[in-house]
């Protein structure tokens, strides 16, 4: 049985003032639609905002209904925005928010698989309490994503995007979360090969050390110098309008300064 919910109070009314700050520009009946997982917060939800200001219609999801909410109330309730509460590692859950994208805004054509976690350990002195939903909801849950969007995305020659990691590209002594990351980095490749034949483009993103949430498991930021939630959200958008027929395939983003 799938637990997701869509919060309807983001179609909002046109009334409600947006938040300063975040223009918005008022949706077409045909704009783009993208979905994207994990969006409440840091890179999904940088990306959410980047996409609504350039007039597409964005479906983001989450676990959290109150941030989900907080996020929507945060952006003035553009009638571009729907929520949809739910787990990325879920199946029923992922196809439910694809059918809410596709009922509410009548196409799909792009997928961000945004969401991911990490335990902030290694595979030999870790918890392996964690390592499990940090397994499913980084590695499964990009996969489920696609099976579940690629229908709507074939008709719509549209794109996926996976965000993966600059872990996912450099070896680090005993990291799960990183071997979670390359194995994004190989989902990337390997759907790239078989959707390119159906006109769906593929384009993993794979940021450096971000100033996100992200950290809050490991209690402190991590020495050295951070890029922003907003700067990876332009590279990601910036592979989304790429003109017809051109696929960019690897975005690997780091902050100057961050050798590894």
């Amino acid at each position: 049985m799938s637990n997701t919910s869509a919060t309807p109070g983001t179609s909002g009314a046109a009334s409600t003032p947006e938040a300063p700050g975040t223009p918005q520009v008022p949706a077409a009946p045909d704009a783009p639609v993208a979905l994207i997982t994990g969006g409440g917060s840091g890179i999904g939800a940088a990306v959410a905002r980047r996409l609504l200001e350039a007039g597409h219609r964005v479906v983001v999801t989450g676990r959290g209904e109150k941030r989900l909410r907080a996020f929507a109330e945060e952006l003035g309730e553009p009638e571009g925005l729907l929520t949809v509460t739910g787990n990325a590692a879920d199946y029923d859950c992922v196809r439910s928010a694809v059918d809410r994208a596709l009922d509410g805004f009548g196409r799909l054509d792009t997928v961000v698989a945004n969401a991911g976690t990490a335990t902030h350990d290694s595979v030999a002195e870790g918890d392996p309490a964690g390592w499990t939903d940090m397994v499913l909801t980084n590695v499964l849950g990009p996969a489920l994503l696609i099976r579940a969007s690629i229908d709507a995305l074939r008709r719509t020659k549209g794109r996926i995007v996976l965000v993966g990691s600059v872990a996912g590209f450099v070896h680090t002594p005993g990291n799960l979360y990183g071997a979670t990351k390359w194995a994004v980095t190989g989902l990337a490749e390997n759907t790239r090969r078989q959707v390119t034949e159906w006109g769906v483009g593929v384009t993993l993103i794979a940021p450096g050390r971000v100033e996100t949430p992200f950290w809050d498991g490991n209690g402190n930021l991590p020495l050295g110098p951070l890029l922003t939630a907003d700067q990876i959200a332009d590279s990601v958008v910036w592979a989304i309008r790429q003109p017809a027929g051109v696929d960019v395939n690897t975005v690997v983003v780091r902050p100057v300064g961050q050798p590894n």
